[in-house]
């Protein structure tokens, strides 16, 4: 099941804590990207930013990555030929099979079978 949430994008401009971790994912979207390292850049406590996050964008913050890595990986198969583990990879996922589920979750079908779609003829 593709998950529909509309992330409203507004949130991004308009609170300067907020604008710091786009900006942050924006170039280092690949690398450690955890809620203790978002609530750091964001100046919060763990716990608060959390809290923070979800009411300001309507989403919880690795939900929020998550999507935003997917997002990313789907351009790559869109616009690069190369293997989907290396793709998982190179946008800051650890290991394959979390990959895979979270582009399930997301797009609504598997890198696979999305990667076969999107390939030229």
């Amino acid at each position: 099941m593709v998950e529909s949430v509309e992330i409203p994008t507004a949130a991004f401009t308009y609170y300067p804590r907020l604008r710091k971790i786009k900006e942050h994912a924006d170039q280092h979207l690949a690398d450690d990207m955890s809620l203790g390292t978002a609530a750091r850049i964001a100046g919060l406590e763990e716990k608060y930013f959390s809290t923070y996050f979800r009411e300001k964008t309507g989403i919880c913050y690795k939900d929020w990555i998550t999507r935003a890595r997917v997002e990313w990986a789907a351009e790559m198969m869109n616009t690069q030929d190369q293997l989907i583990t290396g793709i998982a990879f190179a946008v800051g996922f650890r290991d394959l099979r979390t990959f895979e589920r979270a582009f399930k979750k997301w797009m609504g079908t598997t890198p696979r079978s999305y990667k076969k779609s999107v390939q030229p003829r």
